[in-house]
């Protein structure tokens, strides 16, 4: 274990010393936040003007969003070490005048990707927030669109995998349109990362959120 986290803490170090999109995006400040004893992995797209500020991930509604449907609070999510966030990107793309973020430059997954998912053995679930994460990972497995690849999340559950839409206010819409989400992801989300973290299930949560008879898979 030891030479793992010697392994890594060298990786991330010469991540957050990465200046390879310098000129192309606003501020080069790589945030990846993870550890020899993650298991549970969030791959987002890329950080927001927030993110970037604070330096940590999802520090803003979305964040609160994704940490109400992982059922854990705040502390938990930056103080256990078995949660691990790494985007698509690390650095903030800027804004696009048209609305919202520039998409992630592919080239930080180009450089980074592979090395740090290869650093990260103790990964048992991988929640991959957005259409950017789920096609790197998922690869042909993925579906014409974002809302096919999360309906199918079943498929890829065996492997560890959990396609999900991304906790932006902007898919609020998305989510009304889409109610089985709710009823069906989020229970079997909130049960997974109460296992891998030794915690009780948070079934009176689901009973007041109108979950309980939503269905687990084997």
């Amino acid at each position: 274990m030891k030479g793992a986290a010697d392994s890594l803490e060298t990786l991330i170090g010469e991540i957050r010393a990465c200046r390879a999109c310098a000129g192309s995006i606003p501020e080069p400040r790589p945030v990846v936040w993870v550890s020899p004893e993650t298991r549970i992995l969030i791959c987002g797209q890329a950080p927001g003007r927030r993110v970037h500020e604070s330096g940590r991930p999802f520090t803003d509604a979305s964040g609160d969003r994704l940490r109400s449907w992982m059922g854990v609070d705040y502390e938990t999510f930056y103080g256990d070490r078995r949660i691990g966030v790494a985007a698509m990107a690390f650095c903030f793309p800027g804004t696009n005048p048209k609305g919202g973020d520039f998409p992630p430059p592919p080239r930080c997954a180009q450089l980074w990707r592979k090395r740090l998912i290869d650093t990260l053995p103790a990964v048992e679930l991988t929640l991959l927030v957005g259409g950017y994460a789920q096609k790197w990972a998922l690869g042909e497995g993925v579906r014409p669109s974002m809302t096919e690849t999360v309906a199918h999340w079943r498929d890829f559950a065996p492997a560890g995998y959990l396609p999900m839409p991304h906790p932006s206010w902007r898919n609020t819409a998305w989510l009304k349109r889409n109610p089985w989400f709710e009823i069906e992801v989020i229970p079997y989300l909130r049960r997974r990362v109460a296992d891998l973290l030794g915690r009780p299930h948070l079934d009176s949560d689901h009973q007041k959120s109108g979950l309980a008879s939503a269905q687990f898979p084997a």
